[in-house]
């Protein structure tokens, strides 16, 4: 007699698409449950394709946030993000379509479902923060459902229907072993993880006054004595005003950037941390961001 098998374990990728500000990253937060992908109020804050593993008792879903997609390239660092969309939709499983019914269809809009359509894979319309009362595009974006295999509304900041959105997924993946470990959240290097973080408390605390032309760089990451981990960074621009607007009088700006960031990384690692920051002129940093 053939014994049973036991249920197919399914893995696969789920991509993240949408224009800036649609709270991908939020989203893809809130489906790992911690926090992976870097939150600010700025456009295009992501800028590289990041990576979050979502793992159930018979499936494994990598979900990848990317940059908000782009129509026009206008310099060095939008062309790279935008070419970084491009290499996240090879080999993809499922799509996921992330709107903002707070805004409407706009040129951005039409471009991006322009390039969901031209894609052979499973796709399902994610309308994001239905938490908001009475979103004033709601049913506009309602009115593509039948462009797409499915539709989920969500709340990425309240975690609304997210359990829903995942259970959704599983059964469009195909059939094959986990690619991580089961505890694993993420696939994004300590050291990225820590500068992206940086990067996140440098755009929170200079917002519209700090502009897109800015990196962050861990450079050293060591362990010292009675437990510390001694981290250096240095935060990249491409010219001297904007490195004293960093650097800020006495320093103060830069000290305040890095202790929030301090702070945080040490709550998530659960241990004492030492954050030493520079800020540099480097004008050729986008030439090796990807």
């Amino acid at each position: 007699m053939t014994p049973v098998s036991e249920k197919a374990r399914r893995a696969g990728v789920a991509v993240m698409i949408g224009r800036s500000n649609v709270g991908k990253s939020t989203l893809l937060n809130a489906l790992v449950g911690t926090k992976i992908a870097i939150i600010t109020p700025k456009p295009q804050t992501t800028r590289m394709s990041i990576h979050g593993i979502v793992t159930r008792d018979q499936a494994q879903i990598i979900f990848v946030d990317t940059p908000g997609v782009l129509k026009k390239t206008r310099d060095t660092l939008t062309k790279k993000m935008a070419e970084s969309i491009k290499d996240s939709l090879d080999g993809v499983d499922v799509l996921l379509y992330v709107v903002d019914p707070t805004r409407g269809i706009g040129e951005e809009q039409r471009y991006a479902l322009k390039r969901v359509r031209n894609e052979a894979v499973s796709k399902i319309l994610v309308i994001n923060k239905i938490d908001l009362k009475n979103p004033a595009h709601l049913q506009e974006y309602r009115a593509l459902k039948e462009q797409f295999d499915d539709l989920v509304e969500v709340s990425a900041l309240q975690h609304t229907h997210i359990e829903d959105l995942v259970q959704k997924i599983i059964p469009l993946l195909p059939e094959g072993e986990f690619f991580y470990p089961e505890y694993q959240l993420t696939n994004i290097p300590n050291r990225l993880w820590m500068a992206e973080l940086i990067r996140e408390k440098l755009f929170l605390r200079l917002r519209q006054e700090l502009p897109y032309s800015t990196n962050v760089e861990v450079t050293a990451l060591e362990e010292r004595e009675n437990g510390v981990l001694y981290i250096a960074a240095s935060i990249l621009t491409t010219s001297e005003r904007y490195q004293r607007m960093i650097i800020g009088k006495q320093g103060h700006v830069v000290k305040e950037i890095g202790k929030t960031a301090r702070r945080e990384m040490e709550v998530a690692t659960n241990r004492k941390i030492f954050l030493d920051l520079d800020v540099r002129v480097d004008p050729h940093w986008m030439e090796r961001l990807y």
